[in-house]
C-alpha cells in the first residue's frame, strides 16, 4: 500500500461515494471507499487536504458527515458529523489548524473544534450558497456566494457580520436588475482581492480595499454557465471552465481571453492549478482527469 501511495498525484471524490487516487505515471486510478457498500448518499461534494503536510485528506459527503483519510496509510482514520442532509451538501470544506470550517448549500458556515459535536462559531451567509473559499494568506477569512446570494467575506474570528458584502451590477440600459449566480471563486495570492465565476458566463474581480463594492473587473467568456475556476501561481490570469467542457485562461488585468485548454468533452466540475508548478488538473462529466501544461497549453495526460 505504501507504494501504491507514494505515486498518487490527484485526489478526486465521486459521486458514488468512492475517493479516487489517480497516477498518471502508470495512467490508473485507485478506489478507496469508507464503506463495504457504495451509497449514493456518500456522494463527495468537498475535498481539503487537512494540514499543510498534505498527508490527510477531508472528505465531506452528502449525507453531512466528514471523513478524514490518510494519504499514507491509504485508509479512512476517523469521520464526524458535521451538518444535516436538510440542510444541503457541502459547498466548502476547509482545515482551520485543528479545526474544520464547512459550508452547506443552505448558507450554514460553521466552525467545528477537535473532538467537539458543537460548533464554536456560526454564520448565515444566504440561502443558495453554491461555494466557500479559504484565503490562503488569512486562513480564518472566508469568502461565500451563490445563486442570488452575494460574494460576501467573513472573518470568522469576529463572525457577528461580513467584512465584505459584494454590491450587485448596475441595472440594465432598461432598468432590468441583473441576476446573479455565483458558482466559484478563489482568493488572488498574495492579495485580498477575489475573482468569481457566474453562471451567466460572467468573472468578476472584486477589491475589499476599494471603496467600490461593485466588481473593479468585468470579463465574460463563451456562452454557457461558467462551473469553476483556479488560479495560476503567476496571479495575472486565471483558468475557467463552463457547462460544454471549454476551458480559458483569462487575463486578470485586461479581462481578455489569452488562451484556451482543449480536450475536455463534458461539463468541468473541478479545475486545480498546481501550487508552484505550471500545470493545471481538470475533470467533470466525462469521467477523465486531465492535466494541461499552462506554458504551451497543451494536454500533458488523461486518465
Amino acid at each position: 500500500p505504501a507504494a501504491v501511495m507514494s505515486v498518487m498525484d490527484a485526489w478526486l471524490g465521486a459521486e458514488t461515494g468512492l475517493l479516487k487516487g489517480v497516477s498518471v505515471s502508470r495512467k490508473q486510478a485507485v478506489n478507496f471507499s469508507s464503506s463495504s457498500c457504495l451509497d449514493r448518499a456518500q456522494e463527495v461534494r468537498a475535498l481539503s487536504w487537512a494540514g499543510p503536510g498534505e498527508t490527510e485528506l477531508l472528505v465531506g459527503s452528502a449525507d453531512g458527515l466528514v471523513r478524514t483519510f490518510s494519504a499514507e496509510k491509504g485508509t479512512f482514520t476517523s469521520s464526524r458529523r458535521c451538518g444535516e442532509p436538510h440542510e444541503g451538501c457541502f459547498s466548502g470544506l476547509h482545515a482551520l489548524g485543528s479545526a474544520l470550517v464547512t459550508c452547506t448549500e443552505k448558507g450554514a458556515v460553521r466552525v467545528w473544534k477537535e473532538h467537539s459535536d458543537v460548533p464554536v462559531t456560526e454564520v448565515r451567509a444566504g440561502e443558495h450558497v453554491h461555494r466557500m473559499r479559504q484565503s490562503p494568506v488569512a486562513p480564518h477569512r472566508v469568502a461565500t456566494g451563490g445563486k442570488e446570494t452575494p460574494v460576501k467575506i467573513w472573518d470568522l474570528e469576529n463572525p457577528d457580520k461580513p467584512m465584505f458584502t459584494a454590491k450587485n451590477l448596475r441595472d440594465t440600459w432598461l432598468d432590468l436588475r441583473q441576476p446573479h449566480w455565483v458558482r466559484d471563486m478563489a482568493f488572488i495570492p498574495g492579495t485580498d482581492r477575489l475573482v468569481s465565476c457566474t453562471g451567466y458566463h460572467q468573472v468578476h474581480v472584486y477589491d475589499p480595499s476599494s471603496p467600490q463594492r461593485r466588481p473593479v473587473l468585468e470579463a465574460v467568456f463563451g456562452e454557457y454557465p461558467l462551473t469553476a475556476l483556479s488560479l495560476p501561481v503567476d496571479g495575472h490570469t486565471v483558468a475557467v471552465a463552463n457547462t460544454q467542457g471549454q476551458m480559458a485562461l483569462l487575463d486578470l488585468r485586461k479581462g481578455l481571453v489569452c488562451g484556451v485548454l482543449k480536450g475536455a468533452s463534458g461539463s468541468v466540475r473541478a479545475l486545480q492549478c498546481h501550487m508552484t508548478l505550471p500545470l493545471i488538473a481538470s475533470c467533470g462529466l466525462d469521467r477523465h482527469l486531465r492535466i494541461h501544461s499552462l506554458q504551451d497549453r497543451k494536454l500533458q495526460h488523461k486518465v
